[in-house]
């Protein structure tokens, strides 16, 4: 009875640890910089990403973004999805191109300080992809994306 009762208490340790990891705030730097970047930002929710990373997700112009910030504050990457319209022309000629067949799950614009990428889930049969395209048409990724590593939302 009294190693159930240690290990009860064990476990209720580990799940408070876990709840006041997840209630962890990000550094003021990293609050300030989010704050300049994004300053009409709404609903703002923060979670520590890696150990080096911080995301805030928020709503922005009545759209739904991510932003990455280091530790220290400095800007990574913004991602939102958007609608197969606003994809530019050159992009939309690679895709149908390359993947030709393939049914669009998801689309997000992503910026980060190298430029601006369109990153696309596709799926043709069993088959998920995860490609990424510069504005200018070039692909600069694709991945299979296993079972399991896709939320219901295609990302």
């Amino acid at each position: 009875m009294k190693k159930l009762k240690t290990f009860s208490v064990m476990i209720l340790a580990l799940v408070m640890a876990s709840c006041e990891a997840n209630d962890k705030q990000p550094s003021a730097a990293v609050k300030t910089a989010f704050e300049k970047k994004f300053a009409s930002a709404a609903d703002v929710e923060w979670e520590m990403e890696t150990d080096t990373e911080w995301e805030a997700e928020f709503e922005l112009d009545g759209n739904d973004y991510s932003a990455n910030f280091s530790t220290e504050g400095v800007w990574m990457e913004t991602e939102h999805e958007i609608e197969e319209a606003e994809v530019p022309a050159a992009v939309k000629n690679a895709l149908d191109s390359a993947f030709a067949g393939y049914m669009i799950e998801a689309i997000e614009m992503t910026e980060s300080p190298t430029g601006t990428a369109y990153e696309f889930v596709l799926e043709k049969g069993v088959l998920d992809m995860e490609v990424v395209i510069s504005p200018v048409g070039e692909i600069l990724k694709t991945e299979t994306i296993k079972e399991g590593d896709m939320d219901d939302d295609g990302e």
